[in-house]
């Protein structure tokens, strides 16, 4: 049928006249049939048209504009607040800057980064302040090291200082609280006369959160820090807290005591070599024999934390019996929030090894290779298991443990695999692998320790970062809490340097760090031929054969003369 289009619109105009009688014949069949919703419907109608009219009424009438006007200035007053409240002052050897922050409860909080923080209820309020030690002066803070009576000359020149800071800091705070709440009102209203009633507001505002601080000033909260961070175990930071006393003249010298000692903290990085890792440095936290010690764990937590880690490595002790009932304490690593990587230790079973490999962030490898973060990590746990110096185990010496690494070694050579990082809990398992890999990581000494073998790979002794459990009581000083950050060049997968960690052991509070840095991270790397037999061992029983034919019970004193579960360990032999 050929196409009409005035037919079409003929049509369309028919439809047009016929729809509003449809809609009027069906609202009348629906009036009829429900006779009360018509009128339910008008009334909605009225009551929507008054509620409209009354919130016009409400929306200009006198009082709605003077608490809009006063809210306008408040919030202005209180983002210029925030907004002006920082600068930088000099206090004693070092540069702080000071911050006003939004806040439920005030306070102030000392940023020491990385170490940590120290919190203080100095006062309530809307708002906190935050100081950040940014830098320090070697020069003046290498007098305060090395002369105790220049702390006390400084005591008066600090508080001098402080205060000049704190003024500076609240009176461009006031200013620019002022200046946003009546800008902000002019803007808004655009009137002279409204912006001037916000800025009034604004003034009240500042005036109602110093009056706050002001009568909440707590200057007991220099006794009651709160510590985050490494800090936590170390608050001898602000020195003496017993010796507080209500006055703020001892106020006043406990903050310079504060900084004073902050600066023996600062004075060994200050003079740290220039290495600065760039944002895409691998940077790997390097942990060790943590015995069962949950301490360790918050060390860990803010060292990875606040040197941004890549991943964490473990070289094996996260136990010391290697029971059922300890496999709780690897819970904790899915807490990290980061990869770990884990090789079993001579004190860790083949239970401890399960219990962390149920951990989501955990990476378990017992003779295998991964590539972790970037870098490729070849790792064994150990072959011994000596949970309580009774196992046949604990007979085996250094050449024989050195003797598995060297089948392992062998075995790896063959494969062609050449890992960027190589992981054994004992350093004479490791030591064959030199020439197979640039970096070798162990622990199980508790003492930290470095050394270039003469194939250019580095073996890296960490120490204990639970400060070896218990047994870090069985010497005269407690084994110090130990670990370290190391940086690894993304590109070239090689250590550029590396930072150690230290802190006091069980009872003492201490803190260090020192950086040091890898004199030639390029060089090449030269293989050493394998073994061709297991080497001869005077301190083991079993001196010819490799770990997989060691019996399977311990021999007796009369078998092993040289070696009895009451001899002395080896100098390779784990301390403790």
């Amino acid at each position: 049928m050929p196409f009409r289009p005035t037919a079409l619109a003929a049509r369309i105009t028919d439809l047009a006249a016929r729809l509003p009688r449809a809609v009027s014949a069906r609202k009348a069949a629906l009036a009829a049939r429900f006779p009360g919703a018509a009128s339910a419907a008008r009334k909605t109608r009225a009551g929507a048209a008054r509620a409209r009219a009354a919130g016009v009424r409400a929306a200009r009438s006198r009082w709605t504009r003077v608490a809009l006007t006063i809210a306008i200035g408040l919030a202005g007053g209180y983002v210029g607040l925030l907004v002006g409240g920082r600068t930088v002052t000099p206090v004693g050897p070092a540069n702080v800057q000071l911050v006003l922050h939004p806040s439920l409860h005030g306070g102030t909080t000392l940023e020491l980064p990385p170490l940590g923080a120290v919190h203080l209820d100095t006062h309530a309020g809307p708002v906190s302040v935050e100081a950040h030690l940014t830098d320090v002066r070697p020069d003046q803070a290498q007098k305060l090291i090395e002369d105790d009576s220049q702390l006390a000359r400084v005591t008066d020149q600090i508080a001098d200082q402080i205060r000049h800071g704190v003024t500076v800091l609240l009176i461009r705070a006031v200013v620019l609280a002022l200046v946003f709440g009546f800008l902000a009102a002019l803007l808004l209203f655009r009137s002279w006369r409204r912006a001037v009633a916000a800025l009034g507001a604004s003034a009240a505002g500042v005036v109602a959160v110093a009056l706050v601080a002001w009568t909440t000033f707590n200057p007991d909260s220099i006794a009651e820090p709160r510590y985050t961070g490494l800090l936590a175990n170390a608050p001898q930071v602000v020195g003496d807290a017993e010796t507080v006393f209500t006055r703020f003249s001892t106020y006043r010298a406990n903050l310079a005591r504060l900084v004073g000692n902050a600066s023996k903290l600062y004075a060994a990085t200050s003079t740290l070599p220039t290495y600065e890792p760039d944002p895409s440095t691998i940077r790997v936290v390097h942990v060790s024999d943590i015995h069962l010690n949950p301490t360790a764990w918050n060390v860990i937590k803010s060292v990875s934390t606040q040197f941004h880690a890549t991943f964490i490595i473990d070289t094996g002790d996260l136990m010391d019996h290697g029971s059922k009932p300890e496999d709780k304490f690897a819970d904790s690593i899915s807490d990290l929030k980061v990869p770990y990587v884990y090789i079993r230790g001579n004190h860790d079973s083949k239970s401890t090894q399960r219990a962390v490999a149920r951990q989501k962030n955990a990476i378990v490898l017992d003779d295998q290779t991964r590539e972790v973060g970037g870098l490729r990590i070849y790792g064994v746990g150990d072959p011994r298991f000596t949970p309580d110096k009774s196992t046949r185990d604990d007979f085996v010496g250094a050449d024989q443990v050195r003797a598995e690494g060297q089948v392992l070694a062998d075995r790896l050579r063959r494969s062609g695999t050449r890992p960027d990082v190589v992981l054994t809990h004992d350093p004479a398992e490791g030591q064959p692998f030199s020439g197979l890999t640039p970096l070798i990581l162990s622990g199980h000494l508790h003492a930290r320790e470095t050394k270039l073998l003469p194939t250019g790979t580095r073996l890296f002794v960490q120490g204990s970062t639970g400060g070896a459990g218990l047994r870090g009581l069985e010497h005269e000083q407690p084994t110090p809490i130990e670990l370290s950050v190391l940086y690894f060049n993304r590109a070239s997968h090689r250590l550029q340097g590396w930072d150690d960690l230290q802190l006091g052991g069980l009872g003492l509070t201490s803190a260090k760090i020192e950086r040091h840095l890898e004199p030639d991270p390029d060089r090449a790397i030269s293989p050493q031929p394998p073994a061709t037999a297991p080497p001869a061992s005077p301190t083991s029983p079993f001196p010819s054969r490799f770990p997989s034919d060691w019996p399977s019970r311990s021999p007796s004193p009369t078998t092993s003369p040289t070696m009895s579960p009451t001899s002395s360990p080896s100098p390779t032999r784990e301390r403790g």
